[in-house]
């Protein structure tokens, strides 16, 4: 099959990905650059990653990683296909946590048991489970550069991987052990061998684009509604080398999907050879209509199915939004949009719209413009239409994919193009300095700042229970031995990380007199009790811009 891709493909002239190589010392400039993008990147993650305490999606993944290790078998966490934990397990296991017996609790509690009830040092096992993400992040920023060198050269390359390593949320989601970089990333591969295999020898980048796009699907459900684009590319690149071949444009496009739905398998299979799962130790709905029938007609194991139903489930949900100080019930089919305008920095934002253009109005970029813009589209479309008004991770592809984008404007003949370039991504660099270490409740400056986004997002975009740690710190250095009452919004224990705190919620009212340290996620939703409380205090300090600190 895969010989038959090859054969009597002639190969269009000029159609190379490969630009000419630099001559002389810019030979050696080019990748120094990289490595310095990159390595302010590395410097920038790990900081994070040691100084944050567990998110609150984070301990899940742990403990489910911890499970895969110890007993071989998939149980908690259904809803996410097992790949991206297995990432994050390669962590776990140098750091060789103590497991014990089996937990058949929640997954919630199993986290928490695994963190804070089994003897294990939180801090330590939290960063060795994050620096394989990390080392994933860093890898997926060399597709980046890659695929904006094989578009426009080497200079639309470093402005892409600049773009990239700068990119706030990237840095965020990049430092934790969570799945969206790693979905993202995998997809953002797939799309760049594809393109490769436009160029020339599809019977080795056609196998290896499913490979990734496998690996995409076998680490979030969310990547599914990429599955059409990406085989009907495949199909187009085979249909760009010879034209009219329309038998060998579908199995090309077959190709990829059988290798996906195989890396898929395989995924399951590595956790567990005898495929065990039991869908009653996990609530699992029934699903009806359109749903249930896609559900059933995907050729992927009984607890991948599963888990798609339950994430059918949490979709049917009602979730509580919250977007520039406005609390409502369900999701805004706008929210994501405007999320991303408050969340990217300014010029990011004007990068990647001056990128676009370019792609659709240069003649040699036009090709590419379905393999970049497309697959954008259609997740953030997709991404849309979720019930989850949750954070920017949900669209942390457009970082990669529109940075690529960027850095083809780089083949506008202008006199200024490079300039304004240049000037963009310096104004990029400032602003994402800026807000080191902490780049979750990142905003540009339009709208405030870090400081401010409180104001007008919650949840990942600002607190994800990522400072309790620091707040220990804080208390110790500034407030010793005062009454601290707390409102955390996270997965961390307080008492673990030496806060001795009650809650306000359940003191009367003439009772609570001291520091009120509340969550801004807790804040900027506080009803009854809490809300009254935030009324007749006043602010006096900040933790990482997530926390709050009151004195009453």
């Amino acid at each position: 099959m895969a010989r038959a891709l090859d054969a009597d493909l002639e190969k269009t002239p000029g159609a190379g990905p490969e630009p000419p190589a630099p001559a002389g010392s810019r030979r050696l400039l080019v990748p120094l650059l990289a490595v310095v993008l990159l390595g302010q990147m590395a410097f920038a993650m790990i900081t994070a990653a040691v100084e944050q305490t567990p998110t609150i999606d984070e301990p899940v993944y742990v403990a489910t990683a911890a499970e895969y290790l110890h007993e071989h078998r998939v149980r908690h966490n259904p809803e996410h296909p097992p790949l991206g934990k297995l990432v994050v397990a390669v962590g776990v296991a140098f750091a060789h946590p103590h497991v014990g017996a089996p937990f058949t609790g929640a997954q919630e509690d199993a986290g928490r048991h695994l963190l804070y009830e089994s003897g294990n040092d939180p801090w330590r096992l939290m960063l060795w489970a994050r620096l394989p993400v990390i080392a994933a992040t860093l890898l997926f920023g060399l597709v980046v550069f890659a695929f904006a060198r094989d578009l426009a050269g080497p200079a639309a390359a470093l402005t892409a991987l600049a773009l990239y390593t700068l990119s706030p949320d990237v840095v965020a989601h990049g430092s934790l052990a969570t799945l969206d970089v790693l979905a993202a990333g995998f997809l953002l591969t797939s799309v760049w061998l594809l393109w490769r295999a436009r160029h020339g020898r599809p019977r080795l980048y056609l196998p290896l684009a499913g490979v990734a796009l496998g690996a995409a699907l076998a680490t979030k459900m969310s990547t599914l509604p990429a599955v059409p684009v990406l085989t009907a590319l495949a199909a187009l690149s085979v249909w760009a080398r010879r034209p009219r071949g329309l038998r060998r444009a579908l199995l090309g496009a077959g190709v990829v999907a059988a290798v996906a739905v195989a890396v898929v398998w395989a995924a399951y299979l590595v956790v567990d050879p005898r495929l065990r799962w039991d869908p009653h130790a996990t609530h699992v709905p029934v699903v009806h209509g359109l749903r249930g029938l896609l559900v059933r007609a995907l050729p992927f194991p009984e607890a991948y199915r599963d888990g798609m139903r339950v994430q059918f489930g949490l979709e049917n949900q009602a979730w509580q939004g919250f977007l520039f100080g406005h609390e409502y019930s369900g999701a805004r089919w706008y929210y994501l949009p405007v999320a991303l305008i408050v969340k990217t920095p300014l010029g990011m934002l004007a990068l990647w719209a001056a990128g676009a253009v370019a792609m659709v109005a240069v003649r040699r970029l036009r090709p590419a413009a379905p393999y970049v813009l497309v697959p954008s589209a259609v997740l953030l479309a997709a991404a849309m239409t979720g019930a989850r008004d949750l954070g920017t991770r949900y669209a942390v592809f457009l970082p990669m994919f529109l940075g690529v984008a960027a850095g083809c404007l780089l083949t506008v003949r202008r006199r200024w193009t490079p300039w304004a370039a240049a000037a963009l991504v310096a104004f990029v660099a400032v602003s994402s300095l800026r807000t080191f270490p902490y780049y979750l409740p990142y905003s540009n400056e339009a709208f405030g700042g870090p400081a401010k986004t409180h104001l007008r997002l919650r949840d990942s975009n600002v607190d994800w229970g990522q400072d309790l740690g620091r707040l220990a710190d804080r208390l110790h250095d500034r407030y010793p031995g005062e009454r601290v009452w707390l409102v955390y919004k996270g997965s961390g224990l307080p008492a673990h990380y030496g806060i001795e705190a009650s809650d306000p919620r359940r003191a009367p009212e003439r009772e609570v007199h001291g520091l009120l340290v509340v969550s801004d996620s807790a804040a900027a939703t506080a009803q009854g009790r809490l809300a009254a409380l935030l009324r007749s205090s006043r602010p006096v300090d900040e933790v990482g811009h997530s926390i709050t600190l009151y004195r009453r």
